[in-house]
């Protein structure tokens, strides 16, 4: 396997790979599904978070990682708390959107103190640590491919806020789940694209 597909490999997983987002998405899906069923949110709910912890069950019968699928079950507990208070199945959307909130905020602020966090998050599986700051050009696409991640996660944000305002749940689901998968895959084969054209990186001899 060549090094670029080896980097290629180790930015998509760190960024959440494909079982990452089984895990944290198809509970989303069983969801909407079963609202859409039988119109009853306490069983929707219930279905998303048994699938949740199926999932995590899973993934420890086959000693695979349990990051994605724990984390899968822990936001799927919050996404029904929200829900389930409030007695309005459009709320399920509202950790989704803060957690987009959160991490287009991150992303920016890193951009702009000059610590873009595609390096703090690649650079050490990549094998240069931090030694990336002490080499502009690899700083710089390291910020170019951040800016990448900063549009995905507001964009989610600029079309899904004002549906989940208008409280129309199948609309704000189905859009959620169009702008989930595909924008992250798009994200992080881009945010590889960009990467690789970087100049070598500057192992540390330790």
């Amino acid at each position: 396997m060549s090094e670029h597909n080896v980097d290629r490999d180790k930015v998509m997983q760190a960024l959440g790979g494909k079982k990452g987002l089984i895990d944290s998405g198809l509970p989303a899906v069983v969801f909407l599904i079963v609202f859409n069923l039988d119109k009853d949110l306490k069983n929707a709910l219930t279905s998303a978070v048994i699938l949740s912890a199926i999932l995590a069950i899973i993934r420890l019968a086959r000693k695979d990682t349990v990051q994605h699928a724990v984390s899968g079950v822990l936001g799927v507990l919050i996404c029904a708390y929200f829900a389930n208070k409030s007695g309005n199945a459009s709320d399920f959307y509202i950790p989704k959107l803060l957690t987009n909130l959160a991490y287009g905020s991150a992303y920016l602020i890193g951009n702009l103190v000059g610590w873009p966090l595609l390096g703090v998050v690649l650079g050490p599986l990549l094998g240069e640590n931090f030694l990336w700051r002490l080499d502009p050009a690899r700083k710089a696409i390291y910020i170019k491919a951040s800016w990448i991640w900063v549009a995905m996660f507001f964009a989610r944000i600029a079309v899904q806020y004002p549906i989940y305002r208008s409280g129309n749940v199948n609309l704000l689901g189905s859009v959620n789940l169009a702008m989930g998968y595909p924008l992250f895959f798009a994200a992080a084969y881009l945010s590889w694209l960009v990467i690789k054209t970087a100049p070598p990186v500057h192992k540390s001899e330790d």
